[in-house]
């Protein structure tokens, strides 16, 4: 089974409607309830999202491997599928590591050539392979050069100038400012990261552009089912990104990444 980050109670007005992203009697593991690193925790039965071993087994993963479905996976899939992602599209996505690496390879699934935006060639190399069309390091480049590489690309692939669809994974506020000048005429700008930084904005460019913002909170669990069958079909690779270390290790996991020296996304195993 597959734990949802977010657990919506399914029985509100709001979860009744559809929309338990903002129900708000939802719990998170590790958060509202008991969870975190424990080796065992107590959760609600509702939602969560059964995996079959079989297909598990023939695609070659382990259970650990497709732990990160939740949340890092299933966010950028719920804003990938609500930006109306589809073949013919130009998706950029900001923020190339973590959530932002498997929000490239879903957009690409879903049919859009990919442009991937960060400040870390490593990981912008890395994307290379799994669906990113187009890499552009950020660092020191002003907005309106990022933008016109991209209408480059897209000139030089038919894609149109119109109507990106364009995702802020960085969870920084330089990420949200390049995605705000990014913008062009009917795009759609899916928040996905996260940051208590404040930005300073020109709101009237989504009137002038006729664009959209939207945010995302979680996912539904009726969606990780979609989700999960996008990697164990193998459109979306998440060994490549994943590292299993002992349960017992972590408190030098936690420095580790505290000194940005872990590339992988880790997960931790009890009893390993």
């Amino acid at each position: 089974m597959l734990v949802p980050a977010v657990l919506p109670c399914g029985r509100c007005e709001l979860c009744q409607r559809g929309l338990g992203t903002i129900c708000r009697g939802q719990k998170m593991p590790g958060n509202d309830i008991q969870g975190g690193f424990a080796t065992h925790v107590t959760v609600p039965a509702r939602g969560l999202c059964e995996v079959d071993p079989l297909r598990l087994d023939t695609a070659d993963l382990a259970l650990a491997d497709i732990s990160v479905v939740a949340d890092a996976l299933t966010t950028p899939y719920q804003a990938v599928r609500r930006a109306g992602v589809k073949p013919g599209m130009l998706a950029v996505v900001i923020g190339a590591g973590g959530v932002g690496g498997y929000c490239v390879q879903v957009a690409h699934a879903f049919g859009a050539k990919v442009v991937a935006i960060d400040v870390d060639d490593l990981k912008l190399d890395a994307l290379r392979p799994y669906g990113a069309a187009l890499t552009l390091n950020a660092k020191g480049q002003a907005h309106k050069a990022l933008k016109g590489a991209i209408i480059e690309f897209a000139q030089q692939n038919g894609l149109p100038r119109t109507e990106w669809a364009i995702f802020e994974c960085s969870g920084t506020a330089a990420g949200q400012t390049t995605a705000w000048g990014l913008l062009v005429h009917g795009a759609t700008l899916a928040v996905v990261g996260f940051t208590m930084d404040r930005v300073e904005v020109r709101l009237s460019n989504l009137m002038a552009f006729d664009a959209r913002a939207l945010g995302n909170w979680g996912c539904p669990p009726e969606l990780y089912p979609e989700a999960l069958d996008l990697v164990l079909e193998g459109k979306v690779k998440v060994k490549p990104f994943v590292e299993q270390r002992p349960l017992d290790s972590i408190n030098d996991v936690l420095e580790a990444v505290h000194h940005r020296r872990i590339a992988k996304r880790v997960v931790l195993v009890p009893g390993s």
